[in-house]
Formats: structure tokens, sequence, C-alpha cells
């Protein structure tokens, strides 16, 4: 009998330990796939920042329009322009610009990658749900300045781990007023910074 009793105790103290140990681990483990999940957002997030930079520069705003910007992404070339001063010019002050070439946007964005753009808009992880972006312009000092923002919920790139723990999160960004998810660029201020950096 007392060895029966061992055995249950010895059975009880294991299933206890074990459960201690998985309380512990399971937020260190879920902690470590959403830092997962997150690295690869923002890298999608900071692709679409490039990819918005070179738009406005090229036609003076940012495109909200996922259809025009992965067009752009596709087709658009920037010129590579050589700055040489005149040799006419014995100050040295003036310049000659000449176009020697052109890069291809997709290149300088993804560095010859191969990437799907049919998928570049699709928010990494959600399945189908769409980073949500937005363009426009602001006036700051009298000027008006151009503005982007590109949205990544928590609710989309956290999609299969425990509800629960996607609720903390949230709130945990909430209670301090910051986007819960990653974002980057602003349409109230003119920052084209992530929320990461």
């Amino acid at each position: 009998m007392k060895a029966v009793i061992q055995i249950v105790l010895f059975v009880v103290i294991v299933f206890l330990g074990y459960s201690v140990y998985e309380s512990i681990m399971e937020p260190v483990r879920l902690n470590k796939e959403m830092k997962k999940r997150e690295k690869v957002v923002i890298k999608r997030m900071k692709d679409l920042r490039k990819a918005e930079l070179i738009y406005k520069q090229l036609n003076g705003v940012y495109t909200k329009n996922w259809d025009t910007l992965i067009q752009f992404i596709d087709s658009a070339q920037i010129p590579v322009v050589k700055i040489v001063p005149d040799p006419t010019d014995t100050t040295y002050t003036r310049t000659i610009q000449d176009t020697v070439g052109f890069v291809k946007v997709r290149d300088t964005i993804f560095h010859q990658e191969p990437v799907d753009l049919t998928q570049f808009m699709i928010i990494p992880f959600s399945g189908s749900d769409t980073i949500e972006l937005n363009a426009g312009s602001i006036e700051r000092g009298g000027v008006t300045v151009q503005v982007f923002e590109a949205k990544a919920p928590y609710e989309s790139y956290l999609k299969g781990m425990p509800k629960q723990f996607i609720v903390n999160v949230r709130s945990s960004k909430e209670d301090i007023d910051l986007y819960p998810g990653i974002k980057v660029g602003s349409m109230t201020d003119p920052s084209t910074s992530g929320n990461w950096e």
C-alpha cells in the first residue's frame, strides 16, 4: 500500500512540475513566435516604404492605390544620372547632368530576389488580409507635405495564435496609445518611420 501511495505521489509531483514548466514556457514560446512573424512583416513594410519613397520621388506624391503601386514596382525605371563639373566653368559651381542608364524599381527594392508582386499587399501569416495603405497631404508650418501610412494589425499577422495572447498584446499597446500592430509612416505627421524603429 505504501508503494502505491509513493507511486501516486511521484506521478502527481511530475504532473505538477510539468504544469509549472509549461505555464512558464508557453508565454516564452508565444513571444518567440510573435517576434519571428514581426520580423517578416517588418521586412514587408520596409520594402513598401522604399516603393512609396521612389514613387514619390518620380511622381511628386505617394499613392494609396495598390494596383498603381504594384504596376509601378513592376514596370517603372529610375534614371541613373552622372553629375560632372562643367568644363567651361572655371569656378566649378556649374554641373552637367547626364543620364547614363536606368535601373528597374523592382531590382532597387528587392535586390534581384524573386518576389510575387500579387502577394505584396497581403500581410504575411494572415491568409488574405491586406495591408491598410493610405496617402494624402497635410499642412505643416504653412507648407503642404505629402504623407503615407501602412498598417498591419496584430489580429492579422498573429492569426492562429491563442486569442487571449492576441488580446493581451493588443491591449498592452492600446493602454499606452500606440498602434496595436506594425505601422510605417503617418497620416498626421510628415514621417516615414516605422513603429519598430
